[in-house]
């Protein structure tokens, strides 16, 4: 089911792109990056309170709330950077190499998470590097 869900995101990620390369026109990226994060907040929270699962925040640890925040502040940073990117640049060669993430979380995840590279995660991680590049060049 895992893939259903992948699936989805991807589906919206794309479309996402399009409508903030839309959204963005004659407008800051950072503005434009600030007003979209509280439309995700309120869409976040509204989700959360729907189903009563605030419940679940009595149990976060330490280290849960360190780990949330760090990945908060690189999903900001993330975004800032991509709609300044999706501004100045075509949405397709920015979405194909913000894909890069692919290749560069496998690596992180094995050096971190002790994930095992596979050859076909392998193969798969090259031909999308290989592809980035194509794009950039």
């Amino acid at each position: 089911m895992w893939w259903l869900y992948a699936l989805l995101s991807a589906l919206f990620a794309a479309v996402t792109t399009i409508l903030a390369k839309i959204g963005i026109t004659g407008v800051n990226s950072n503005l434009a990056t600030a007003i979209r994060s509280i439309i995700i907040l309120i869409v976040c929270w509204g989700i959360v309170l729907t189903r009563q699962e605030t419940k679940g925040i009595i149990s976060l640890t330490k280290q849960n709330l360190i780990f949330l925040i760090l990945s908060g502040i690189a999903t900001g940073l993330s975004w800032i950077f991509y709609f300044k990117a999706l501004q100045i640049g075509k949405v397709s060669q920015v979405a194909t190499v913000d894909k890069l993430s692919i290749v560069i979380t496998i690596f992180l995840s094995i050096i971190f998470l002790g994930e095992v590279l596979t050859i076909k995660t392998a193969i798969g991680a090259t031909f999308i590097l290989i592809g980035a590049i194509v794009l950039i060049l």
